[in-house]
């Protein structure tokens, strides 16, 4: 069914987008260094294409140490050679345009890599041109750090320099130096930065951990969390972090960054958001029509469980309201371990994995697909001996690790590295994937990769799907009832998320036509993670 022409004249591109995100170092190898790069992804830009999605978010292929993937750069305008060459670069953004998508990319704005230009210059003294674009302060009288802040992967948020003699400031790791993003040099130089990949061609941001951007210029120390439930694993969680976060001036900054996206036209920006304040900064962030368009937290990636009521709780969060921004969702990303994992059972992972698909497009807002989620993809158990990520070796083996989520791209079920390179790739290949390989499911008219092109497909197709209004109706237990609506369209949404069996009638049950479905479904009453939309 075609979009009805008025809406599609009036809504911006990116309005109930489907984005999907590839992670550079895993999608597909071209030169055979066992590590992912941009020709590889040009090469199959088919296959997400065929998906249906309207644009890719590429996460960062920057000219970095990779002390963080790629999330410490060490120039905004450069490609690491080994993902290829800024031409690469411009070849992957013309394919993508060829096949209609747009192509976001990340902005890392809260730091850079102390191997940036800017950073070596920073610290070689006290008042070189630089000396103020990042956080530098005076040690107490003992020696000890100016305040009590802790950064994300644990221990001090501050390391001593003694070029300087001053301690510098860092949310993440030692080595991601924190940009001082009040300093108006700064702000200009990373604007600048992003008026080079605009000029390249690129359709928006994905805007990272904007919410640590600016801290306390006074320094003053965090107050410590009050008790809670949730195991305290790193240093960072028994603070309540109000001064070395959240700023008020963040979004003054953010608006001179729309103001530049908006001289470029149908432009588009998503933030990141975590931490105990993230609804707030999330609306903030894209409060009104200056700011940014979107924004995302971890609702739902960092959740044990898939509820009815974290659903509802999360939603009913973004109202169709004037004022309110407009939301994003994302099951799984590069931060999370995947979603089938967590949420469910081997046993169940293929109808999990088919209702959780289902639920995705008959949300209200922008979904992300992280690559290999259209196929079903697993967490890969990552011996100790093979992780890289800081965080799951700093934290192993508490937690299931972000390597473990960033697994090679399995292509071909019957080639060396399931066809993502020809040599040993960066991180082992999953154990169960090659049974869930692209051509294996493109063979298959029944697997969960035909069925995620149907149902982008009905996304699409249905305005209210894509830009209509929600209203929960259940959230009882496994049951999950709501509905989307547009002018006269008019849809109900009904998931089963347990794994047992569940029922509800509609009013005037008779009235109601099936237009998607998965699971066991007989009448009104759903088998185990069975759900399906139906049209009044």
């Amino acid at each position: 069914m075609p979009e009805a022409p008025a809406v599609a004249a009036t809504r911006e591109w990116w309005r109930g987008a489907a984005i999907y995100q590839i992670y550079p170092r895993s999608f597909a190898d071209s030169n055979g260094d066992g590590i992912g790069d941009l020709p590889g992804i040009t090469a199959h830009l088919d296959h997400v294409a065929s998906l249906g999605v309207d644009a890719i978010w590429l996460s960062p292929f920057f000219t970095s140490p990779m002390k963080d993937f790629g999330y410490d750069v060490a120039d905004y305008c450069g490609v690491d050679p080994i993902f290829g060459t800024i031409d690469d670069f411009d070849a992957l953004v013309a394919r993508a345009h060829q096949l209609g998508l747009k192509v976001i990319i990340d902005q890392v704005y809260s730091h850079s890599s102390d191997q940036h230009d800017w950073f070596k210059e920073s610290r070689s003294s006290r008042d070189n041109p630089k000396a103020d674009w990042y956080v530098w302060a005076d040690p107490k009288p003992d020696g000890s750090p100016p305040n009590n802040w802790q950064s994300v992967f644990g221990g001090p948020a501050w390391t001593w320099d003694a070029r300087r003699c001053q301690y510098y400031m860092h949310n993440f790791l030692s080595a991601q130096p924190q940009l001082h993003v009040h300093n108006a040099e700064v702000q200009q130089a990373l604007l600048d930065a992003a008026r080079f990949w605009l000029d390249r061609g690129v359709d928006g941001f994905r805007v990272d951990a904007i919410n640590f951007a600016m801290h306390d210029p006074e320094l003053r120390d965090n107050p410590p969390a009050p008790p809670s439930n949730r195991p305290r694993t790193r240093s960072f969680d028994f603070q309540l972090r109000v001064h070395n976060q959240s700023h008020a001036d963040i979004p003054l900054f953010l608006e001179r960054l729309r103001a530049l996206l908006d001289r470029y036209g149908a432009t588009f920006t998503v933030a990141e958001v975590g931490g105990d304040d993230a609804e707030r900064e999330m609306k903030t962030f894209t409060e009104g029509n200056a700011r940014l368009n979107s924004a995302y937290g971890f609702n739902f990636l960092y959740a044990d469980r898939l509820t009815a009521a974290l659903v509802r709780e999360t939603v009913e969060r973004w109202p169709e309201e004037h004022g309110t921004g407009w939301p994003s969702w994302a099951f799984e990303n590069h931060d999370a371990p995947r979603a089938i994992s967590r949420w469910t059972t081997p046993e169940h992972a293929d109808a999990f994995a088919r209702m959780k698909m289902l639920l995705l497009v008959a949300l209200r807002g922008n979904i992300f697909l992280y690559y290999g989620e259209e196929l079903g993809l697993t967490q890969v158990d990552i011996p100790f001996d093979r992780l890289v990520d800081p965080e799951a070796i700093t934290n192993w083996p508490l937690t299931m690790s972000r390597d473990g989520a960033r697994t090679p791209m399995p292509w071909r079920s019957d080639a060396p590295a399931l066809g993502f390179s020809n040599a040993e790739p960066w991180l082992p290949v999953g154990p169960d994937h090659a049974g869930i390989a692209v051509d294996v499911q493109d063979a298959d008219p029944d697997s969960l990769l035909a069925l995620t092109r149907r149902l982008l497909a009905l996304r699409n197709a249905h305005p209210a799907l894509r830009v209509g209004a929600m209203r929960v109706l259940a959230a009882e237990g496994d049951l999950l009832a709501f509905e989307r609506r547009v002018d006269e369209e008019r849809l109900l949404c009904l998931f089963n998320l347990g794994a047992g069996r569940c029922e509800w009638t509609p009013p005037e049950p008779d009235r109601w036509q099936v237009i998607a479905e998965t699971g066991a479904i007989d009448g009104w009453r759903l088998g185990p993670h069975a759900g399906m939309i139906v049209k009044g």
